[in-house]
């Protein structure tokens, strides 16, 4: 008799991430021995503990498979083994979500090496949005930007293979690779109606996390790019610098922002929020917790802020900007944010696969979900596509008015 120990990590990706993975036990399975006489009372276990599922249907095509089947054009051969993987995969699959993936040894193998920091791609955050692959934010500086990716760009094919049935983290697998090798994505740009074909080489992705700008007209900008790295700390030093220009006008711009760390999104917010305000919930389904602000001690009595966001901003960057904005803190100015608000669970399976499953969604304090709506700014600003090329930045002019009205 054998016992298997499975533990879970908690991982929040192109969402919010813990920045300590927390474990925790989660299954405790005993499997009887004896293969020859084994297999049908396994089965039989298994149909009875799945209450109210008949399973012959699916043991009747697992025989008839291993009866029946020949591989023709190039086909991998059959194994127990693969049969298994498949109908696991397609289990995950039949749940309609692209944040809710199997993993086989070699994707988890790849996927364990983004999350321990193994950066080498072409720096841009992707994800789903109206069950299409779309472009979150290109990172500032990075191989993508410098190529012309956008906000909003939808990746129709990855080296002339369509994206249509790719998860998100089957697609990030594909983009990303080796340093100085290329990869083309076939786009198609909603805001110009034009599909383009974009070349991009890859790199080490040193990633930005924020800049500080003390403009002429005494409004103070802290542009941040992630909530990843060292975030905390940069944050905390760039609001001592604003305190010590003596300024009482901010402008937080997180257009573009993918997101990153929970723990950095509630970080930031107590900044500006009283101690126990609450930043965010975790909806479970069958319950909700609230994540409250710790309190900084910096207050916003004597400030005035302003928060940048666009359909870049998404994941912990919309739990922010919800945050200040619902607890009348800031004023949102752009457009409406990406709508990135799941959480994820990474549960070893064995020792060389796991399952990252959808476990809960965000919502802000007023209870929207950041998943299904995003966030609507509180002005709504475009930038046209002549401002853009002309380089000018209404949204910003726009925060800047705002400040110097009060």
């Amino acid at each position: 008799m054998t016992t298997c120990l499975a533990f879970a990590i908690l991982v929040y990706m192109k969402k919010p991430l813990h920045k300590h993975f927390l474990l925790s036990i989660i299954l405790l399975l005993i499997f009887g021995a004896g293969f020859a006489s084994g297999m049908i009372k396994g089965r039989d276990v298994f149909a009875q503990s799945v209450e109210g599922v008949d399973m012959t249907e699916f043991w009747r095509v697992w025989e008839i498979v291993q009866d029946k089947y020949v591989p023709t054009h190039g086909g991998a051969p059959m194994t127990p083994n693969s049969l298994m993987e498949g109908a696991v995969q397609g289990l995950v699959e039949s749940l309609g979500d692209p944040y809710s993936v199997y993993f086989t040894p070699e994707e988890n193998k790849s996927f364990r090496e983004a999350i321990d920091g193994n950066f080498q791609g072409v720096g841009m955050e992707v994800g789903m949005s109206d069950g299409v692959l779309t472009v979150v934010a290109p990172l500032k500086n990075t191989p993508a930007e410098r190529s012309g990716i956008m906000s909003g760009d939808i990746i129709l094919e990855i080296d002339g293979e369509s994206t249509a049935r790719l998860t998100v983290d089957e697609a990030v697998a594909r983009i990303r690779g080796e340093v100085e090798t290329e990869v083309v994505l076939g786009i198609y740009r909603p805001s110009t109606k034009v599909e383009l074909e974009i070349t991009i080489k890859r790199a080490v992705i040193n990633i930005p996390v924020l800049e500080t700008d003390l403009l002429d007209n005494g409004v103070f900008v802290i542009t941040l790019y992630n909530f990843t790295g060292s975030v905390r700390e940069d944050f905390d030093s760039a609001m001592v610098e604003f305190r010590k220009s003596g300024k009482t006008k901010l402008i937080l711009d997180m257009r573009g922002n993918p997101g990153g760390y929970l723990t950095a999104a509630i970080d930031v917010s107590s900044h500006f929020l009283p101690k126990g305000s609450v930043v965010v919930k975790e909806d479970f389904g069958s319950y909700t917790r609230s994540l409250r602000s710790t309190g900084k001690g910096y207050g916003q009595e004597d400030i005035d802020i302003v928060v940048l966001i666009n359909g870049g901003s998404a994941s912990a960057s919309e739990i922010v900007a919800g945050a200040l904005s619902q607890q009348g803190v800031a004023t949102l100015v752009g457009t409406k944010t990406f709508g990135k608000g799941s959480v994820q669970e990474l549960i070893p399976i064995t020792g060389d696969t796991s399952l990252k499953l959808t476990i809960a969604r965000w919502l802000t304090p007023d209870d929207i979900s950041l998943s299904e709506n995003g966030l609507d700014p509180d002005v709504k600003v475009e930038i046209s596509e002549e401002d853009s090329v002309a380089e000018i930045d209404t949204q910003l002019q726009k925060a800047i008015e705002l400040l110097l009205e009060k």
